[in-house]
């Protein structure tokens, strides 16, 4: 089932959340996110040159829309990955599936129920509880900035989904994020000191392109042939691979409040998705 294709993505993601935490003690969140891109770029650019694969695309309006807001979304994750736990900050992220189904609403017109409003409510319970009193004070700023990258990742699914009806290519949608979020933040890193590379630094900044690139592959094909419902709804095991690897990494234990607001948001957001399938036919 391409589907599965989702578990993959999020076994990268997770890799690449590790790589990240790791790299933020050599490097400024403008660096890692550079390197990051630009790796990526690399790989896209020779994938699509090997593949034959036309760069000029007729969307660019949504490649726009959904390379910019991939772009800030992947800048507040990688800021609240340093800041918080690392299931913590995926967690967040991961409330992407409730702005999807804001955006599905606004943008979309689709019509929010009263199943779809009781997901959303049943969310952001789940987030404030997560939010406080469960996390310190010194970590609601990194809390709030996993909830934004989570609301700009809704807009860039949003995209994504937008751009799949429209028969886009998954590889060009993967090389176009990588090119503006290299060009942005290659700006940005002008502005500021370079860290420099020794082999393990290097290592890490490969890991976070590497995996990250991956999953990015991994989760356009889950969204464009897959079964959006089943797709969102595995994009979760993401939370349970950061978790083992928080606890193997870093020895990081969250408590039972923190838990029970994971659990909370992981119900809400399969459920969100659930109640906005386009599709009676994507019902599992």
């Amino acid at each position: 089932m391409q589907s599965l294709w989702m578990i993959a993505a999020s076994f990268f993601f997770a890799c690449m959340g590790v790589c990240v935490k790791l790299a933020a003690g050599h490097f400024s969140t403008a660096e890692v996110v550079f390197y990051r891109s630009v790796i990526s770029l690399l790989m896209m650019f020779a994938l699509v040159r090997v593949r034959g694969i036309p760069i000029a695309t007729p969307h660019w309006r949504f490649q726009l829309w959904r390379s910019a807001s991939g772009f800030v979304s992947l800048l507040l994750y990688f800021y609240a990955i340093a800041m918080l736990p690392l299931a913590t900050a995926v967690t967040l992220a991961y409330t992407s599936p409730l702005f999807l189904t804001l955006y599905l609403g606004w943008f979309g017109k689709a019509r929010l129920h009263g199943g779809m409003l009781g997901a959303l409510v049943l969310g952001f319970v789940g987030v404030a509880l997560l939010l406080r009193p469960t996390l310190h004070a010194d970590q609601l700023l990194g809390g709030v900035i996993g909830l934004g990258s989570g609301m700009m990742a809704g807009l860039a699914y949003y995209n994504v989904k937008e751009l799949g009806e429209r028969g886009e290519v998954e590889e060009r949608t993967v090389f176009y994020f990588s090119l503006l979020s290299t060009v942005l933040s290659g700006l940005w890193m002008a502005l500021s000191e370079f860290g420099r590379i020794d082999l393990h630094g290097g290592l890490l900044l490969l890991g976070v392109g590497s995996f990250g690139t991956l999953a990015q592959l991994a989760m356009t094909r889950a969204y464009k042939r897959g079964k959006t419902l089943m797709s969102a709804s595995l994009a979760y095991s993401t939370v349970i691979f950061a978790s083992l690897f928080g606890m193997l990494f870093w020895q990081e234990t969250l408590s039972f409040g923190a838990w029970s607001a994971i659990a909370l948001i992981v119900a809400s957001g399969v459920a969100a998705t659930w109640f906005s399938r386009a599709n009676p036919a994507e019902q599992d």
